[in-house]
């Protein structure tokens, strides 16, 4: 396929014009004119992800966060930025990313985390521009109520979370569920005003958890690891078009001792 073609299959979803202002996703490196046939997934793209792809034969690379969020000002191999940059064009692979454009719509990383944790119908929690299809994080019901610790027992198995970080609310029992993919502390007081009973994001802050308890059970997980099924995401859209694989060399940075 060509390339741009792939882009097309993406945007049909995540349409760069539903990003952040702050945001760059879209084709970071490479020719959209270009053939491609066959596709590297990751969450992150770093040295490791690049040299997996040019392992593996894979002419694009498609993540979720953007390998470049600010102009370069050099290319001289003084930062993993740079160096990524380098060897995709020395190699000829491409790389395209999807972030908030992806993390906008209704059934896109927020969607898909709902889905994951069982919870079949959501809306959109903070509607953008009072379009209730885009938008950042979700809510919706879990089929049965849950106590506190097995609701947690069960973010933790369905995440493979390296942690769980909590605190305690207004009730012990989990039905209505709030979450956005990662760092969504910044929404905690829409999932309180929606009545939620749990808010599960990343990257929440010490006085962000403290402002909730009594009020919300804020439940905190790994950033990379509340946005690992993006990978599952694009190979939901492209794995009847060309061969896709995800990238083995892709992790969370971050090590729980």
């Amino acid at each position: 396929m060509l390339l741009r073609e792939i882009i097309d299959i993406i945007e049909s979803v995540a349409p760069r014009g539903q990003q952040e202002a702050w945001d760059n996703s879209g084709l970071q490196v490479g020719d959209s004119s270009r053939e491609i046939s066959s596709v590297l997934l990751t969450v992150d793209v770093s040295e490791q992800v690049v040299r997996e792809a040019i392992k593996e034969g894979c002419e694009l690379i498609i993540s979720h966060h953007p390998l470049l969020f600010h102009g370069l000002k050099h290319l001289t191999g003084s930062t993993p930025q740079e160096r990524c940059v380098a060897l995709a064009v020395k190699h000829d692979i491409a790389i395209y990313s999807a972030h908030t454009s992806l993390d906008n719509a209704l059934h896109g990383v927020s969607g898909k985390m709902a889905e994951k944790i069982g919870i079949s119908e959501y809306k959109i929690l903070v509607p953008q521009a009072d379009n209730c299809r885009v938008g950042l994080g979700v809510i919706g019901e879990l089929p049965a109520a849950m106590p506190l610790q097995a609701w947690l027992e069960h973010v933790r198995e369905v995440f493979g979370a390296t942690y769980v970080r909590y605190t305690t609310g207004r009730t012990e029992l989990i039905r209505r569920v709030a979450l956005c993919g990662g760092a969504g502390a910044e929404f905690m007081q829409e999932a309180i005003a929606a009545g939620a009973d749990t808010y599960l994001s990343a990257d929440m802050k010490y006085h962000e958890m403290q402002a909730a308890a009594g009020q919300i059970v804020a439940v905190d997980i790994d950033h990379w690891i509340s946005e690992q099924f993006t990978r599952e995401i694009f190979a939901e859209m492209l794995q009847d078009k060309l061969p896709v694989r995800f990238a083995q060399s892709d992790a969370s940075p971050v090590h729980v001792a």
